[in-house]
């Protein structure tokens, strides 16, 4: 059996950082791993940004709440999963993406915490692990699983080049020029098409 492996936000969902910059106005919250490699620092920005602005967890669960599947991505998983186990990789939280699992009928997620304090306010972050996207496809060849995994950011490219086939899914163009070994996919049918080609030749 072969795992596919892939992102969250961006492949399956809208980003949740920007989509809370569009309802809070907070230009500076629409950066992400698109945009800023470095997670910590990317993540401290954030929070500090929130401890400014006053926002709290459930305001930013409400914007959430309010969203839902990326066009044509609820029928992908469906297709994918005739062929594959799939597993969600993802830099997210669970407080934050849980609520959206439901609407892509609970696929596996692994990702990371919020730290949030008694006011409901996020106060700090904890990783599962370093470099845990990576670190998951690893330890999936350790039980011998072959694993093709696609996402569309930085955070993204050291699970890409763990696995047996990594697929950039809707990248920006300075990801598809410093990752050129990767196959770039702008349409859901590309992406299932560049899974099923990868399990015929892995």
């Amino acid at each position: 059996m072969i795992l596919a492996c892939l992102d969250l936000e961006g492949v399956l969902i809208p980003e949740i950082w920007i989509s809370v910059a569009e309802k809070t106005g907070i230009e500076e919250l629409k950066l992400t791993t698109r945009d800023i490699s470095d997670y910590d620092k990317l993540m401290k920005h954030r929070l500090s940004i929130l401890d400014k602005h006053n926002i709290d967890i459930k305001l930013i669960q409400d914007v959430i709440g309010t969203l839902s599947p990326l066009p044509g991505a609820d029928v992908f998983l469906n297709k994918l999963r005739k062929n594959f186990q799939i597993v969600i990789l993802s830099d997210t939280f669970y407080q934050f993406a849980m609520p959206l699992m439901k609407k892509l009928g609970y696929p596996a997620l692994f990702c990371h915490n919020l730290i949030i304090n008694d006011s409901n306010k996020i106060v700090d972050y904890t990783l599962r692990m370093k470099d845990q996207k990576r670190e998951a496809v690893k330890r999936f060849h350790e039980l011998n699983f072959k694993v093709i995994a696609a996402g569309d950011s930085y955070n993204d490219t050291n699970m890409l080049k763990e696995a047996d086939k990594g697929i950039l899914f809707c990248p920006p163009e300075k990801v598809i020029k410093e990752f050129p070994q990767f196959p770039v996919t702008l349409h859901y049918d590309a992406l299932l098409d560049e899974f099923l080609s990868g399990q015929k030749s892995i």
